[in-house]
C-alpha cells in the first residue's frame, strides 16, 4: 500500500484531486482530511494497513485521538483520499466564492458518486463527514472519525435540516447534469420563449430585457 495513484474528479470549476491506494476493485474507503490540510494527511496511516485481497473479510479502523490510534485491518479496500476544493491539488473555487460547509459536503457527494459506494469516512473538517452520512445514509456502510465530536443537531431541527439541505445538493447536481450548450434562437423566437416563461411580462418589457440578456451570435 506504499504506492499510490493520482486521481481527478471533474467539477464545474475544475477538478477535485485525490490519491488512491490499493486495488480499484476493492471496497472503497473515502478518506477526508481536516481543516487546511490535504490528502497527504493519510500518507503515514494508509501504508500501515494490511493489503489484503478483494472479497476478504474486512476489518475496521477504531479511531480515538490520533496519538492513541489503534489499528484494525481494512483488508481488500480501495482507499481514496481527496483534497477538498481549494486544498492540496484540487481547483480553487472562483474568486469571490466562499467555502461553506455545505459546499464541502457537496464535494464529498460528487466524489462518492464517482467511486460508487463508500464504506467509511475518516477525519473531517469539524463535522462534514457526519453531515454527509446523515444526508446520504444509503451511500455509507460505516463512519469512522478521527478527533471529531461528530455532527450535533437539536432533535426538533433534524427533519427540516435533512429535507432542506439534501434538496439543495440534489437540485444543484441535477441542474449540472442537465447543462447543455445554449441554444441559438432568432430575436423573435427568443422573445417568445422569454414571454412563455414569464407570463407577467409584456412584449415590450421582454424586448427591453433581451437587449442586455441575449448575446448575438455569428449567425445573427
Amino acid at each position: 500500500l506504499g504506492m499510490f495513484s493520482e486521481l481527478k474528479f471533474p467539477v464545474p470549476w475544475g477538478h477535485v484531486a485525490a490519491k488512491a491506494w490499493g486495488p480499484s476493485e476493492g471496497h472503497p474507503v473515502l478518506c477526508l482530511h481536516g481543516w487546511l490540510d490535504n490528502a497527504n494527511t493519510f500518507d503515514k496511516l494508509i501504508p500501515l494497513l494490511p493489503r489484503g485481497r478483494s472479497g476478504s473479510s474486512g476489518w475496521l479502523v477504531l479511531c480515538g485521538r490520533a496519538a492513541h490510534l489503534r489499528l484494525f485491518s481494512l483488508s481488500g479496500c480501495y482507499y481514496v483520499a481527496m483534497d477538498f476544493s481549494g486544498h492540496g491539488l484540487s481547483s480553487h473555487r472562483p474568486a469571490g466564492c466562499a467555502y461553506h460547509f455545505l459546499d464541502y459536503v457537496t464535494d464529498v457527494r460528487r466524489v462518492a458518486a464517482d467511486i460508487t459506494q463508500c464504506s467509511a469516512f475518516h477525519s473531517l473538517i469539524v463535522c462534514i463527514s457526519p453531515q454527509f452520512c446523515f444526508l446520504y445514509p444509503e451511500m455509507v456502510d460505516k463512519l469512522i472519525l478521527l478527533e471529531s465530536l461528530g455532527f450535533l443537531l437539536a432533535p426538533e431541527d433534524t427533519e427540516a435540516w435533512l429535507k432542506s439541505k439534501r434538496k439543495v445538493i440534489d437540485r444543484l447536481l441535477s441542474l449540472e447534469a442537465k447543462q447543455q450548450t445554449p441554444k441559438a434562437r432568432s430575436p423573435e423566437a427568443a422573445l417568445q420563449r422569454l414571454l412563455e416563461a414569464n407570463s407577467h411580462l409584456t412584449a415590450e418589457g421582454g424586448a427591453i430585457l433581451l437587449q442586455r440578456g441575449a448575446t448575438e451570435t455569428s449567425a445573427g
